[in-house]
Parts: C-alpha cells; sequence; structure tokens
C-alpha cells in the first residue's frame, strides 16, 4: 500500500511555490524542488506511525535544467542516499546510490528485507542538471493496521441525452485515503478500474451508449482495501 500519501514532509530548502507536500500529493503536473542542486539538499518523508516498509519509488522532476540535457541522453546520472528512522532522530541507510552511474529518473527500489520504520529521508549526492526536485517520493507497504471499512453509499447516474458518459459519487470515509472504481459489461467482468484520491466523486466518459454497466468501488489505506460495495447494475 502507499504509506505517505499527503503525510507531513520536511526539505531543507525549497523554491518558490514548490513546496514540499507537492512530492507526495500523487499528481504528475506538481512537484518539489529545492533551492539549488547542489549535495546535501534532501526531503523527509513522515508515515505518521511505525510502518512495514517494502518498497520506494523516487520520481525526479526538471526544475531550471540546462536546455542541452532534454532528451535521450546516455552520459548523465542521478545519484542520492536514502535514510530511515524510527524516531526522526537516529538515522541508518536504507539504500546507498551515492556511486550509481546510470540515469534514473523514476527509480523504483524494492527492499531485499522489509523494515520497520516511520520517517524516510531521501538525500541528494548528485544531479546531472538543473535543481534537486521531486515530483513523487513514495513509501510502500503496510501500516499493520485495520482495512478500511466498506464504502456506506455509492451511486451511479448515467446522463440521459449521453450514455457514454456517468456522473459517479459516493459517502466519504474517514478511514480512507482513496478509493477503487471498478466497472465492466458483466458483474464477473468488472475489468476496468480507476483510483480516485481525495475526493468523493467522479465523472466518467467512456461508456458505450448502446450497453448496460455494472459498478461497484472499494475503499484505500495504509493497510488495505475493504469489501467491495455490492456490485450495481446501471442502464
Amino acid at each position: 500500500m502507499l504509506l505517505n500519501y499527503d503525510k507531513p514532509m520536511q526539505v531543507s530548502s525549497t523554491l518558490g511555490g514548490f513546496s514540499a507536500n507537492k512530492a507526495n500529493d500523487e499528481d504528475l503536473k506538481t512537484y518539489w524542488s529545492a533551492q539549488s542542486g547542489a549535495k546535501g539538499e534532501w526531503i523527509q518523508t513522515d508515515l505518521g506511525q511505525m510502518s512495514t516498509v517494502h518498497a520506494v519509488q523516487i520520481n525526479y522532476a526538471d526544475q531550471d535544467v540546462d536546455q542541452d540535457r532534454l532528451g535521450k541522453r546516455t552520459d548523465q546520472y542521478h545519484q542520492y542516499l536514502l535514510y530511515h528512522s524510527v524516531d526522526g532522530k537516529k538515522w541508518e541507510v536504507l539504500v546507498d546510490k551515492s556511486k550509481n552511474t546510470t540515469d534514473i529518473p523514476h527509480e523504483y527500489v524494492e527492499l531485499k528485507q522489509p523494515v520497520k520504520t516511520r520517517f524516510l529521508k531521501l538525500v541528494n549526492v548528485w544531479m546531472p542538471t538543473g535543481k534537486f526536485a521531486i515530483s513523487g517520493f513514495r513509501v510502500f507497504g503496510n501500516a499493520g493496521g485495520a482495512v478500511p471499512k466498506q464504502v456506506s453509499q455509492f451511486m451511479v447516474f448515467r446522463t440521459e441525452k449521453d450514455k457514454r458518459s456517468a456522473f459517479i459519487k459516493w459517502a466519504p470515509s474517514s478511514d480512507a485515503y482513496a478509493y477503487n472504481l471498478y466497472y465492466g459489461t458483466a458483474p464477473d467482468k468488472l475489468y476496468t478500474s480507476i483510483m480516485v484520491l481525495g475526493n468523493n466523486e467522479y465523472w466518467l466518459k467512456t461508456l458505450d451508449r448502446t450497453k448496460p454497466y455494472y459498478f461497484t468501488i472499494e475503499a484505500i489505506n495504509e493497510n488495505g482495501v475493504s469489501t467491495w460495495y455490492p456490485v450495481q447494475k446501471v442502464e
């Protein structure tokens, strides 16, 4: 599970409006940027509780990059150190990429052994160009608590004039940060899914106007997913 969506973040510095929480808002269009690309710039995430971490993803962003660095290149690389801590004071190295020589703009690291921890800090060692900027600092694992309860209300309204569209709305769950919408052309063929974060409605515009569809929803938090809401047929 994603453990640090919209959780508290700390950083070494901030460039303009590129604030810390833009690195964990799950929005590809936003990112955090430090004031420089210097060694030692860092970003830290607090999971809010002791959790079992299995993997980390680091998505770099382009901020003030040299124009001749745009496009595919074979001579650039990123280097970093990833630390973890149970109290935010004493740190241990979790991932050492300080001698990396490959371009890793979207780095995914699955740990050989999961670690029980709360804080993770990403420290820049080398940037090929521009500022140290991160569009996604994502931590995966399990918080070890209760999964969300089943969504209590779920409604799908297919528009009268254009059956290709449907407005979907549900009661927000206090124990969930996201939802998976599932739909398909048969109750046992709900092959299409859409994740919705931080909202309790969705406007869908991808349906075949001549077919009935079936819908359901599940809630998501750091501990797992809820049971499905009873499948609804919408014509």
